[in-house]
Protein backbone atom coordinates (compact mmCIF):
# COMPACT_ATOMS: atom_id res chain seq x y z
CA UNK A 1 0.00 0.00 0.00
CA UNK A 2 3.10 2.22 0.46
CA UNK A 3 4.54 1.66 -2.46
CA UNK A 4 1.14 2.38 -4.41
CA UNK A 5 0.79 5.74 -2.37
CA UNK A 6 4.43 6.71 -2.99
CA UNK A 7 4.09 5.66 -6.88
CA UNK A 8 0.26 7.94 -7.05
CA UNK A 9 2.39 10.84 -4.90
CA UNK A 10 4.94 10.71 -7.31
CA UNK A 11 3.09 10.86 -10.79
CA UNK A 12 0.85 13.39 -9.70
CA UNK A 13 3.68 16.09 -8.49
CA UNK A 14 5.31 14.89 -11.73
CA UNK A 15 1.86 15.63 -13.73
CA UNK A 16 1.23 18.93 -12.34
CA UNK A 17 5.31 20.22 -13.26
CA UNK A 18 4.80 18.79 -16.76
CA UNK A 19 1.60 20.82 -17.57
CA UNK A 20 2.16 23.73 -15.40
CA UNK A 21 5.97 24.23 -17.48
CA UNK A 22 4.24 23.20 -21.00
CA UNK A 23 1.25 25.57 -20.33
CA UNK A 24 2.88 28.46 -18.48
CA UNK A 25 5.20 29.92 -21.21
CA UNK A 26 8.20 28.91 -23.90
CA UNK A 27 11.09 29.40 -20.90
CA UNK A 28 9.28 27.09 -18.58
CA UNK A 29 9.05 24.97 -21.19
CA UNK A 30 12.51 24.63 -22.24
CA UNK A 31 14.09 24.78 -18.39
CA UNK A 32 11.87 21.70 -17.66
CA UNK A 33 12.85 19.57 -21.21
CA UNK A 34 16.43 20.65 -20.82
CA UNK A 35 16.90 18.96 -17.04
CA UNK A 36 14.68 16.10 -18.29
CA UNK A 37 17.32 16.11 -21.40
CA UNK A 38 20.67 16.30 -18.69
CA UNK A 39 19.74 13.93 -16.56
CA UNK A 40 18.31 11.18 -19.53
CA UNK A 41 20.94 11.34 -21.31
CA UNK A 42 23.29 11.19 -18.05
CA UNK A 43 21.06 7.99 -17.13
CA UNK A 44 22.04 6.28 -20.18
CA UNK A 45 25.55 6.58 -19.90
CA UNK A 46 25.24 5.08 -16.09
CA UNK A 47 23.71 2.58 -18.06
CA UNK A 48 26.03 1.78 -20.69
CA UNK A 49 28.85 2.03 -18.55
CA UNK A 50 27.67 -0.04 -15.81
CA UNK A 51 26.81 -2.89 -18.54
CA UNK A 52 29.16 -2.55 -21.41
CA UNK A 53 31.90 -0.92 -19.63
CA UNK A 54 31.95 1.72 -22.04
CA UNK A 55 34.85 4.45 -21.23
CA UNK A 56 33.22 7.69 -23.52
CA UNK A 57 33.28 10.60 -21.24
CA UNK A 58 29.32 11.26 -20.06
CA UNK A 59 30.14 14.81 -19.43
CA UNK A 60 30.44 15.53 -23.25
CA UNK A 61 27.51 13.54 -23.93
CA UNK A 62 25.41 15.38 -21.53
CA UNK A 63 27.15 18.86 -22.53
CA UNK A 64 26.30 17.83 -26.59
CA UNK A 65 22.35 16.31 -25.89
CA UNK A 66 21.89 19.85 -23.74
CA UNK A 67 23.37 21.68 -26.54
CA UNK A 68 21.02 20.16 -29.22
CA UNK A 69 18.27 21.12 -27.12
CA UNK A 70 19.30 24.65 -27.15
CA UNK A 71 20.23 24.54 -30.92
CA UNK A 72 16.55 23.13 -31.33
CA UNK A 73 14.82 25.66 -29.06
CA UNK A 74 16.51 28.68 -30.56
CA UNK A 75 15.95 27.23 -34.20
CA UNK A 76 13.73 30.08 -34.82
CA UNK A 77 14.84 32.60 -33.60
CA UNK A 78 17.79 33.36 -35.32
CA UNK A 79 18.34 34.05 -38.78
CA UNK A 80 21.58 31.54 -39.76
CA UNK A 81 20.43 28.12 -38.12
CA UNK A 82 22.81 26.15 -39.51
CA UNK A 83 25.50 28.03 -37.36
CA UNK A 84 23.49 27.13 -34.25
CA UNK A 85 24.87 23.29 -34.99
CA UNK A 86 28.21 23.89 -35.76
CA UNK A 87 29.48 23.79 -32.17
CA UNK A 88 27.33 20.45 -31.62
CA UNK A 89 28.92 18.78 -34.81
CA UNK A 90 32.66 20.02 -33.47
CA UNK A 91 31.99 18.29 -30.24
CA UNK A 92 31.15 14.57 -31.72
CA UNK A 93 34.17 15.67 -33.85
CA UNK A 94 35.96 16.19 -30.87
CA UNK A 95 34.95 13.15 -29.09
CA UNK A 96 35.45 10.63 -31.85
CA UNK A 97 39.10 11.62 -32.72
CA UNK A 98 39.40 11.64 -28.50
CA UNK A 99 38.70 7.80 -28.99
CA UNK A 100 41.87 7.44 -30.56
CA UNK A 101 43.96 8.94 -27.90
CA UNK A 102 42.41 6.26 -25.46
CA UNK A 103 44.23 2.80 -24.49
CA UNK A 104 40.99 1.75 -22.08
CA UNK A 105 37.67 0.32 -23.24
CA UNK A 106 36.41 -0.40 -26.72
CA UNK A 107 36.63 2.45 -29.06
CA UNK A 108 33.87 0.58 -31.19
CA UNK A 109 31.75 0.24 -28.21
CA UNK A 110 32.16 4.37 -27.33
CA UNK A 111 32.03 5.22 -30.61
CA UNK A 112 28.14 3.30 -30.68
CA UNK A 113 27.03 4.42 -27.57
CA UNK A 114 27.96 7.61 -27.36
CA UNK A 115 26.28 8.39 -30.61
CA UNK A 116 22.90 6.33 -28.99
CA UNK A 117 23.49 8.69 -26.12
CA UNK A 118 22.58 11.80 -28.79
CA UNK A 119 19.58 9.65 -30.87
CA UNK A 120 17.99 7.97 -28.43
CA UNK A 121 18.40 9.68 -24.97
CA UNK A 122 18.55 13.41 -26.33
CA UNK A 123 17.21 14.03 -30.10
CA UNK A 124 13.45 13.13 -29.35
CA UNK A 125 13.41 16.31 -26.41
CA UNK A 126 15.24 18.59 -28.74
CA UNK A 127 12.43 17.66 -31.67
CA UNK A 128 9.68 18.64 -29.22
CA UNK A 129 11.02 22.14 -29.71
CA UNK A 130 10.08 21.89 -33.02
CA UNK A 131 5.91 20.81 -32.39
CA UNK A 132 6.27 24.49 -30.16
CA UNK A 133 6.73 25.81 -33.31
CA UNK A 134 4.15 24.43 -35.46
CA UNK A 135 1.48 27.14 -36.81
CA UNK A 136 4.02 29.86 -36.66
CA UNK A 137 2.06 32.03 -34.37
CA UNK A 138 4.67 32.30 -31.28
CA UNK A 139 5.02 29.56 -28.70
CA UNK A 140 2.34 26.92 -29.30
CA UNK A 141 2.22 24.62 -26.29
CA UNK A 142 -0.72 22.27 -27.35
CA UNK A 143 1.03 20.81 -29.66
CA UNK A 144 3.52 19.00 -27.73
CA UNK A 145 0.89 18.67 -25.04
CA UNK A 146 -1.11 16.38 -26.80
CA UNK A 147 1.46 13.85 -27.37
CA UNK A 148 1.63 13.48 -23.43
CA UNK A 149 -2.17 13.44 -23.25
CA UNK A 150 -2.63 10.82 -26.31
CA UNK A 151 0.29 8.65 -23.92
CA UNK A 152 -1.59 9.06 -20.80
CA UNK A 153 -4.86 8.17 -22.34
CA UNK A 154 -3.11 5.47 -23.76
CA UNK A 155 -1.43 4.00 -20.88
CA UNK A 156 -4.38 4.45 -18.77
CA UNK A 157 -7.13 3.00 -21.51
CA UNK A 158 -4.20 0.33 -21.83
CA UNK A 159 -4.43 -0.80 -17.90
CA UNK A 160 -7.80 -0.81 -17.14
CA UNK A 161 -9.20 -2.87 -19.84
CA UNK A 162 -5.95 -5.19 -20.05
CA UNK A 163 -6.87 -5.20 -16.30
CA UNK A 164 -10.39 -6.52 -17.40
CA UNK A 165 -10.18 -8.77 -20.37
CA UNK A 166 -6.99 -8.54 -21.61
CA UNK A 167 -6.39 -12.14 -22.71
CA UNK A 168 -4.06 -12.05 -26.12
CA UNK A 169 -0.47 -10.88 -25.55
CA UNK A 170 1.03 -8.43 -27.45
CA UNK A 171 4.84 -8.90 -27.77
CA UNK A 172 5.06 -11.69 -24.60
CA UNK A 173 8.80 -12.27 -25.17
CA UNK A 174 9.70 -8.33 -24.01
CA UNK A 175 6.58 -6.96 -22.02
CA UNK A 176 4.73 -9.93 -20.79
CA UNK A 177 1.54 -7.74 -19.03
CA UNK A 178 1.00 -6.21 -22.35
CA UNK A 179 -2.62 -7.12 -24.14
CA UNK A 180 -4.41 -6.29 -27.69
CA UNK A 181 -6.91 -5.61 -25.67
CA UNK A 182 -5.55 -3.32 -23.39
CA UNK A 183 -3.64 -1.42 -26.56
CA UNK A 184 -7.21 -1.53 -28.29
CA UNK A 185 -8.63 0.16 -25.04
CA UNK A 186 -5.93 2.94 -24.68
CA UNK A 187 -6.13 3.62 -28.36
CA UNK A 188 -10.01 4.22 -28.65
CA UNK A 189 -9.23 6.46 -25.49
CA UNK A 190 -6.51 8.50 -27.36
CA UNK A 191 -9.07 8.41 -30.28
CA UNK A 192 -11.77 10.55 -27.55
CA UNK A 193 -9.02 12.66 -26.76
CA UNK A 194 -8.50 13.51 -30.17
CA UNK A 195 -11.70 14.21 -31.13
CA UNK A 196 -11.78 16.67 -28.29
CA UNK A 197 -8.99 18.44 -29.10
CA UNK A 198 -10.08 19.09 -32.44
CA UNK A 199 -12.83 20.58 -31.04
CA UNK A 200 -11.16 23.37 -29.13
CA UNK A 201 -7.80 23.64 -31.15
CA UNK A 202 -9.09 23.34 -34.81
CA UNK A 203 -5.55 23.75 -36.18
CA UNK A 204 -5.77 20.40 -37.12
CA UNK A 205 -9.31 18.52 -38.45
CA UNK A 206 -10.80 16.21 -36.38
CA UNK A 207 -9.54 13.36 -38.43
CA UNK A 208 -5.70 14.78 -38.90
CA UNK A 209 -5.90 15.02 -34.94
CA UNK A 210 -7.14 11.20 -34.55
CA UNK A 211 -4.74 10.30 -37.07
CA UNK A 212 -1.97 12.13 -34.91
CA UNK A 213 -2.95 9.88 -31.78
CA UNK A 214 -2.95 6.77 -34.09
CA UNK A 215 0.54 7.29 -34.24
CA UNK A 216 1.32 8.48 -30.88
CA UNK A 217 -0.50 5.18 -29.34
CA UNK A 218 1.50 2.80 -32.33
CA UNK A 219 5.00 4.13 -31.93
CA UNK A 220 4.45 4.70 -27.82
CA UNK A 221 3.99 1.29 -27.64
CA UNK A 222 7.42 0.51 -29.28
CA UNK A 223 8.68 2.96 -27.50
CA UNK A 224 7.65 1.68 -24.60
CA UNK A 225 8.69 -2.02 -25.97
CA UNK A 226 12.10 -0.43 -27.22
CA UNK A 227 13.53 0.46 -23.75
CA UNK A 228 11.65 -2.94 -21.80
CA UNK A 229 13.78 -5.10 -24.61
CA UNK A 230 16.83 -2.89 -23.23
CA UNK A 231 16.13 -3.55 -19.72
CA UNK A 232 15.90 -6.65 -20.20
CA UNK A 233 18.86 -7.29 -21.83
CA UNK A 234 20.76 -5.31 -19.36
CA UNK A 235 18.91 -7.90 -16.17
CA UNK A 236 17.61 -4.26 -14.65
CA UNK A 237 13.67 -3.81 -13.65
CA UNK A 238 14.19 0.10 -13.81
CA UNK A 239 16.47 2.59 -15.73
CA UNK A 240 16.79 4.48 -12.26
CA UNK A 241 15.19 5.78 -8.95
CA UNK A 242 15.25 9.53 -9.33
CA UNK A 243 11.38 9.00 -9.33
CA UNK A 244 10.29 7.26 -6.75
CA UNK A 245 7.81 4.43 -7.45
CA UNK A 246 8.44 5.30 -10.97
CA UNK A 247 11.86 4.58 -11.87
CA UNK A 248 14.28 6.38 -14.01
CA UNK A 249 13.45 9.29 -16.75
CA UNK A 250 13.87 7.04 -19.04
CA UNK A 251 11.27 4.70 -17.79
CA UNK A 252 9.26 7.72 -17.51
CA UNK A 253 9.44 8.96 -20.96
CA UNK A 254 10.17 5.39 -22.56
CA UNK A 255 6.88 5.59 -24.60
CA UNK A 256 7.68 9.57 -25.71
CA UNK A 257 11.17 8.66 -26.78
CA UNK A 258 9.46 7.19 -30.86
CA UNK A 259 6.55 9.05 -30.38
CA UNK A 260 7.56 12.66 -30.42
CA UNK A 261 9.84 12.24 -33.03
CA UNK A 262 7.20 10.37 -35.23
CA UNK A 263 4.50 12.98 -34.75
CA UNK A 264 7.18 15.40 -36.35
CA UNK A 265 7.25 13.41 -39.34
CA UNK A 266 3.70 12.95 -39.19
CA UNK A 267 3.23 16.90 -39.09
CA UNK A 268 6.00 17.60 -42.18
CA UNK A 269 4.10 15.08 -43.87
CA UNK A 270 0.89 16.72 -43.71
CA UNK A 271 2.39 20.17 -44.53
CA UNK A 272 4.19 19.08 -47.64
CA UNK A 273 1.18 16.97 -49.40
CA UNK A 274 -0.79 20.47 -47.93
CA UNK A 275 -3.33 18.44 -45.99
CA UNK A 276 -3.02 21.35 -43.62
Amino acid sequence: MKKLLVRVATGAVFGIVLLASILYNNISFGALFALVTCLAVNEFCNLVHEYKKTTFSTMLAVVGGMYLFFAMFMLDKVTSPFMLFVPYLMLIVYNFIRELYKTDGSALDNFAYFALSQLYAALPFAMLNILTTFGGAGYNYIMPLSIFIFLWCSDSGAYFVGSAIGRRKLFERISPKKSWEGSIGGGVLALVAAYILSIYHPMLSTMEWMGMAIVVVVTGTWGDLIESCMKREMGIKDSGNILPGHGGILDRFDSAMLAIPSVAIYLYFLEAFNVL
